[in-house]
C-alpha cells in the first residue's frame, strides 16, 4: 500500500533545497524522512501479532525494497524525487494485516500509521529547515577548500 502525504506551507524550505545540488538534496529528505519514520517503525513493531517473533524482526525503515517488491513498485509512472519505505517485509503481514479465508484480520500497520502519522509529519517540519541549514553549510566550506565529492 502506497500512502501519499502532501503538505503546504513549507516554499521557502523547497527553495533551499533548489539551491542545493539534486544528489545532496535527496539526500537531506531522506535523513528526514527516515528520522520521520522511525516512531511508526517502533509502533508497528509493538503491535505487531508475536507467534514466532519473525513478523516484529522484518521490514524496518529505509531506502531499498526488498526484490519482490521493487518489482512491484517498477510498475508505477509516479515514482517521488525521493522514497523512504517503513513496515513489515515479511508476506505474512499481509494475511495478518487483512486476514486470508481461514483466520481474521489481525491489523497492526494500519492503526500504527494512524496513531504516528501526525508526529511523522511534526517531525519533517521540525527537522527538515535545521538539516538543510547544515548541509548548505557543509556544501559552502567544503566549496570553500576547493573539494568536493
Amino acid at each position: 500500500m502506497t500512502i501519499r502525504v502532501h503538505v503546504e506551507g513549507l516554499r521557502d524550505l523547497d527553495r533551499a533545497l533548489g539551491r542545493l545540488k539534486e544528489a545532496t538534496a535527496k539526500g537531506v529528505l531522506r535523513r528526514v524522512a527516515v528520522k520521520a519514520l522511525k516512531p511508526f517503525d517502533k509502533a508497528w513493531r509493538q503491535k505487531a501479532p508475536h507467534l514466532t517473533g519473525n513478523l516484529e524482526e522484518s521490514g524496518g525503515v529505509g531506502t531499498k525494497l526488498t526484490r519482490r517488491q521493487a518489482q512491484m513498485n517498477r510498475r508505477r509512472d509516479d515514482r517521488a524525487f525521493v522514497e523512504v519505505y517503513a513496515g513489515p517485509n515479511d508476506p505474512a503481514a499481509i494475511p495478518e494485516e487483512f486476514g486470508w479465508e481461514n483466520g481474521r484480520a489481525q491489523p497492526f500497520v494500519r492503526p500504527a500509521w494512524d496513531e504516528t502519522k501526525h508526529e511523522a509529519l511534526e517531525i519533517v517540519k521540525r527537522e527538515l529547515g535545521p538539516e538543510i541549514t547544515r548541509t548548505a553549510a557543509r556544501a559552502a566550506r567544503r566549496a570553500a577548500r576547493g573539494g568536493g565529492r
